[in-house]
């Protein structure tokens, strides 16, 4: 098997993110499914969208393997093998709830790392983009109108579509990045997950009271928002500095890791120690580029209030 072209399918994914938008944002998500429990929803667009997703990739890829949220299993793992890691709808709560940080997230892995990622909200119209060595961008429309979708040109220039002018910048949005001066002046973005008892529970809200409590950290503030994949590139861009999680899965954090680590973050597990962050751990750490990232990472660790196993 040739080396997978990194530019040709971030092209392609492109072109997918903007297909899978027009199916979001023209939806009106009447059948709601659960899963795990209440908190964990389904919809028709996310099965809708990731058949789209999948049909396509394997079509123009065949054969290189698909990960996706809807039709995976617990039990499903990321291999050595070149992989497209796809969430339809990341935030599907959010989509459910006309509350528009919802996202597709397609991410194309090799030998276990994440090195193409795209991540693109259709209601804000924000496209977040990375290949491996090759930096990170956001593309975003000046004025947004209904559904204007970004070119699949790799160039990071002005574009114009349907009337409305786009343009891409690097991430992080501000070079350089300012230092990161501890917890006590960060913003933090967190998530409640579904699992809503047990050990993991208990080290969540722990943790969240650490973090947020006078007698803690207390850090400026705690965002909770409902997509990992928007949370990384909130981070990635320098507009958060940093996400903690546990609970969520590859097809959340692959696209949005390449993401962060070409904004020049950090990605690393989300138990103390855990420098090595492995993509289907399940446990997350990310912190955004700027000095100081490894002594922000040791004092965030400082704070768990035990470990999340999954």
């Amino acid at each position: 098997m040739t080396e997978p072209n990194l530019q040709e399918i971030h092209d392609f994914l492109i072109g997918l993110a903007q297909k899978a938008g027009v199916m979001i944002t023209s939806a009106n998500p009447s059948t709601v499914d659960t899963k795990v429990n209440s908190s964990d929803l389904v919809t028709e667009t996310d099965k809708a969208v990731e058949d789209m997703v999948s049909n396509s990739l394997k079509s123009a890829y065949p054969d290189y393997l698909f990960l996706g949220e809807e039709t995976s299993t617990a039990a499903s793992r990321l291999t050595l093998s070149p992989t497209f890691i796809v969430d339809p709808i990341d935030g599907t709560t959010n989509f459910v709830h006309t509350f528009p940080y919802v996202s597709i997230s397609l991410g194309f892995a090799h030998k276990l790392k994440p090195l193409v990622g795209v991540v693109y909200n259709p209601f804000t119209q924000k496209l977040y983009t990375a290949i491996h060595g090759k930096g990170a961008f956001l593309t975003s429309a000046k004025i947004p109108t209904s559904f204007p979708y970004p070119s699949t040109s790799s160039s990071p220039e002005h574009q114009k579509v349907q009337g409305a002018e786009y343009i891409t910048r690097s991430l992080p949005l501000h070079s350089p990045a300012a230092p990161l001066n501890g917890l006590r002046k960060a913003l933090v973005a967190v998530e409640w997950g579904n699992e809503r008892s047990g050990n993991n529970w208990d080290v969540k809200t722990g943790t969240f009271s650490a973090l947020a409590g006078e007698k803690g950290a207390m850090v400026h503030s705690l965002r909770s928002l409902g997509s990992a994949a928007l949370n990384m590139c909130g981070v990635a861009a320098g507009e958060l500095d940093a996400y903690w999680e546990g609970g969520c899965w590859p097809w959340d954090v692959a696209a949005g890791w390449v993401i962060v680590e070409e904004a020049g973050g950090l990605v690393v597990g989300g138990n103390k120690g855990e420098w090595e962050g492995k993509v289907d751990a399940r446990r997350y750490l990310v912190v955004r580029g700027g000095e100081g990232g490894r002594e922000f990472v040791e004092e965030f660790w400082s704070q768990l209030a035990g470990e999340v196993r999954y």
